[in-house]
């Protein structure tokens, strides 16, 4: 069906990798392609057009939010017609690009490449753009041999190419003239002997421990921290362990990416034993997507200008013992629920998360007992925190039990919401007050700086001058701490106000929980949750519940009921028969 100008809705792409400011930039995209609107289908269609911009993101991949959220409104009927500066603005891969056109048929819209002028609706047009699309495809695999056949020439150097230095090493520039006298830097890496122990330490122990989780637990009671001063997370122990800059290039090293497939950009006569490994292009990192390591065989790899730490000998021991570990790890399997409402709320005295932990008993009804522990405890064992651990039936119940009571007491819901309400008004109206009076003070000193500068005029030439610009130099700068007060006072003001509006969301939402709890699965309970409670704290005693939105800061402390058998739960550890 034909759809005229005055019916269509046109929609403008526009798309950058990075932010440049100049050339085909977002914003030289759009006013191009709303000019060509403007010109064709006239002024108005041009200023109602809607503009989708996605800067950052590479045209490899269609997974850019703003890009899909215009497909979206393709989908629901919102746009007819799409405008773009030029075809690989929406996508360089050839498969995306006939895959995007067979899309907008199917919702019947269409689009314009202004710079290559494409009319789909007839075989030529068609035919171009087959064309241009296979060669922004060919473009795209160019600029990536391009960057590997750079990373090859870098590689030869042993150069560290910048971005956060491991553990062990800091990042020292040296610099160099050219040949056309301008001077440059080029960087490597510099051993930090105190730091370049603890990672030696890291790769011995986990040779004798050979498991992640223990040697976690030794770093955690031994107090080694990382250069963040966070306590070591399996997951940066192992990225650690896998990097291959601690490597020294001896022989056992290099056999080993021989028989790995990889070429090391070295001679095996630079394999001194001293010297550290160098590795690029091990991981591709795509916007909007996690960071995915590349197989061995695709690094590019050479002999760096660094210090190893480890022999190669064991930087290949540790790998060998990584792999198999990951073949032992647990696999979660089709079929396994977690029943657990509270994982992510819930936390222990001491601060950290408490998870849940599924035991192989069932109650009566066939549902399975498990408990929450800390997770600290459980990897310090015991040595940072011995909190009890807490039966997860229970509290799940408990705690969905409390806040259907605290929403069916509609006295004492709108007595908490009120009293709470009451809490943000007052504080807004401090905050109120103390606006008004900073605005008083910035109006009086902009009067002072206006009668400054009326007087200057008189005083130019006189040694009075000086005196009178270092007083409105003095002002100006106190101007700008006034409004730089008034912009923060106006941001909490404004937090408080939408602070004091959630009062009345929070009540309907605990009288809608109130009435329809009872047939929610476990995933719509776990997410209804989330949305009323703001923590929950285990302190060994007693739960305490924080509601979003609450007033009360000591939040509400909940009695569970005894344990099952007379509290005996069959769990190992400390049971909570007598916990509040």
């Amino acid at each position: 069906m034909y759809i005229s100008s005055e019916q269509q809705v046109f929609a403008i792409y526009s798309r950058k990798s990075k932010f440049t400011g100049k050339g085909e930039s977002i914003e030289n995209q759009i006013e191009m392609c709303r000019q060509y609107i403007a010109r064709c289908f006239g002024q108005e269609q041009a200023d109602s057009a809607l503009v989708y911009e996605d800067e950052g993101f590479s045209g490899g991949s269609t997974k850019r939010p703003n890009f899909q959220r215009m497909m979206k409104d393709v989908h629901e009927g919102k746009i007819q017609t799409i405008v773009c500066y030029r075809l690989d603005r929406l996508t360089r891969n050839t498969k995306d690009c006939f895959e995007f056109v067979e899309e907008l048929e199917r919702y019947g819209a269409t689009f314009i490449s202004i710079k290559e002028n494409f009319n789909l609706t007839t075989p030529t047009g068609r035919l171009m753009f087959t064309f241009v699309a296979a060669l922004a495809q060919m473009e795209r695999e160019t600029i990536a041999e391009r960057i590997r056949d750079n990373l090859q020439e870098l590689a030869k150097t042993g150069r560290w190419l910048g971005g956060i230095t491991p553990l062990g090493y800091e990042s020292e520039g040296t610099e160099y003239c050219k040949v056309d006298g301008k001077k440059r830097k080029t960087f490597h890496l510099k051993l930090i002997p105190e730091e370049a122990q603890l990672v030696q330490r890291i790769f011995s122990k986990f040779l004798e421990l050979k498991s992640l989780t223990k040697l976690e637990t030794y770093l955690l009671n031994q107090d080694y921290k990382t250069r963040q001063g966070k306590s070591f997370s399996r997951f940066a122990i192992r990225e650690l362990l896998m990097n291959p800059v601690y490597a020294k290039a001896d022989e056992a090293m290099f056999q080993y990416l021989i028989a790995n497939g990889v070429q090391p950009f070295s001679d095996q006569s630079a394999f001194d034993g001293t010297h550290g490994i160098m590795a690029y292009n091990r991981t591709e990192q795509t916007k909007g997507s996690t960071t995915r390591k590349k197989p061995m065989e695709e690094w590019v790899v050479s002999v760096g200008e660094h210090v190893g730490i480890v022999s190669g000998e064991d930087w290949i021991a540790v790998q060998g013992l990584l792999d198999e570990n990951k073949s032992k790890s647990y696999r979660w399997r089709a079929g396994q629920t977690n029943e657990a409402l509270l994982s992510g709320l819930l936390h222990c005295r001491c601060g950290h998360c408490m998870r849940p932990k599924v035991t192989s008993r069932t109650t009566g009804d066939g549902e399975r007992y498990f408990r929450y522990l800390c997770e600290l405890k459980e990897k310090s064992r015991r040595h940072k925190c011995d909190n009890k651990d807490i039966n997860g039936n229970q509290l799940d119940r408990a705690v969905c039990f409390e806040i259907k009571k605290l929403a069916e007491d509609k006295s004492e819901l709108n007595r908490r919401l009120a009293a709470g309400k009451k809490a943000f008004v007052e504080k807004s109206s401090q905050l109120t007050t103390d606006l008004e009076r900073l605005k008083k003070a910035q109006r009086e000193n902009q009067k002072e700086i206006d009668a400054l500068v009326s007087s200057l005029a008189k005083m130019a030439g006189t040694p009075g001058e000086q005196c009178i610009l270092d007083g409105i130099n003095e002002r100006s700068e106190r101007d700008e701490s006034i409004q730089g007060d008034i912009r923060e006072l106006e941001q909490i003001l404004q937090e408080q106000n939408l602070q004091a509006q959630s009062f009345e969301i929070m009540r309907d939402m605990l009288k809608s929980f109130a009435s329809t709890m009872d047939d929610m699965t476990v995933e719509q309970k776990r997410l209804t949750l989330r949305v009323i409670v703001k923590d929950i704290v285990w302190d060994g005693e007693k739960v305490h519940i924080y509601l979003f939105g609450d007033g009360d800061p000591d939040g509400d402390d909940i009695d569970l009921p005894p344990l099952p058998d007379g509290g005996s739960d069959g769990l190992d550890g400390p049971t909570c028969e007598d916990s509040k």
